[in-house]
């Protein structure tokens, strides 16, 4: 009954980014602003981690299996994406290495904030 609880949370959450999504005009996808809502909640106490710790966790280990109906679709899509596969490629590879590049420097900027820290006391990341 914990897990169809904390799932229910996640979904509500999720669920909200949807019908912000058709209230905010930008091309920004629903599960983008369910994302944003669940990080506000998480940060400002309203869900508290404890509340969808254990089924964010499952969902993240069985995120792998989330991916095969998109690369059963790809390779159902061969003939269209073939001509333009050394474009994809080239673009996933350099977002690849900038997304891994930033996320660094912000984990290196987070844990030099935690380390300052716990020498005075101050700074959240």
């Amino acid at each position: 009954m914990k897990y169809m609880k904390q799932f229910g949370i996640i979904l509500g959450v999720t669920c909200a980014g949807e019908i912000i999504k058709y209230f905010v005009p930008l091309p920004v996808p629903g599960s983008i602003y369910g994302l944003l809502l669940m990080l506000i909640f998480l940060m400002s106490g309203i869900i508290k981690l404890e509340q969808v710790k254990e089924t964010a966790e499952f969902l993240i280990e069985i995120m792998p299996l989330m991916f095969i109906p998109a690369g059963v679709g790809l390779l159902n899509s061969w003939g269209q994406l073939q001509r333009i596969v050394l474009p994809v490629s080239v673009i996933t590879l350099v977002s690849t290495f900038v997304v891994m590049g930033v996320t660094g420097k912000v984990t290196d900027r987070c844990l030099e904030k935690r380390k300052g820290e716990t020498e005075d006391g101050s700074g959240n990341c």
